[in-house]
């Protein structure tokens, strides 16, 4: 309620970018998600493996050797369909930054 229908609609207008989808990004991009953010960026050059399970928490043992920005993608559009999400599969950089930005 405090939010109202202005208040979700500025978030579905918003655009995020997430570096990284791995301890501290999966809980974000997760979030993101359930509050309705309209676009989220990902940047993660990495792949799911099993170690991560453990902190990740939008990874799991089915997406073991992905790619992470796909993990991820495929999370979100569990949690909330209407999202839609940009995947970068590379590490940011000074050079690609503001590109990206």
């Amino acid at each position: 309620p405090e939010v109202g229908g202005a208040g979700q609609q500025k978030l579905k207008q918003a655009r995020v970018l997430v570096i990284g989808a791995g301890g501290l990004g999966a809980p974000v991009l997760e979030y993101l998600a359930a509050a309705g953010v309209g676009t989220l960026g990902v940047v993660d050059d990495d792949t799911v493996s099993l170690s991560n399970l453990q902190r990740q928490v939008i990874h799991g043992t089915d997406t073991i050797g992905m790619l992470k920005t796909q993990s991820a993608e495929a999370a979100i559009a569990r949690i909330n369909p209407n999202i839609s999400v940009e995947t970068h599969t590379f590490r940011l950089t000074a050079e690609n930054a503001p590109a990206l930005v």
